[in-house]
């Protein structure tokens, strides 16, 4: 799925390719509120091997520079939630100056009831 229009795309200035639709959606949210973003722009090392190579990593959905954190949303099955919440506390504990806010289903459920409470509010006053 390509990225909205006016996104500010994926890494190194490539078009964003989302994973799935809820975040196409976020970035749109982000869009409509004027909210500059990124798409899985840092992939941060949360593990090594013996040979000191990387073996475990944890790459955030999203950065909101004008914010400096980082947006992880989830909408997955809970097993899959308890695993993304071991990598954030991971995550916490090595890069503890690192800002990321983790959605979940809820969250994102309340943020498109919101969009859509603001689209039909608008389109209600520009008829009114």
């Amino acid at each position: 799925m390509a990225r909205p229009a006016g996104a500010a795309g994926g890494r190194r200035g490539e078009p964003a390719r989302f994973a799935h639709e809820s975040e196409a959606r976020l970035a749109a949210l982000f869009d409509f509120y004027g909210i500059a973003w990124e798409y899985e722009p840092v992939e941060f090392v949360l593990g090594w091997d013996a040979g000191g190579r990387p073996a475990a990593a944890f790459r955030p959905d999203f950065y909101l520079p004008d914010h400096a954190m980082f947006v992880e949303l989830t909408t997955l099955r809970q097993e899959l939630v308890t695993r993304k919440h071991a990598k954030l506390r991971r995550l916490r504990e090595l890069y503890p100056e690192i800002q990321v806010r983790l959605l979940h289903r809820r969250d994102y459920a309340n943020l498109l009831l919101k969009e859509r409470l603001a689209v039909a509010g608008a389109a209600a006053a520009r008829t009114a």
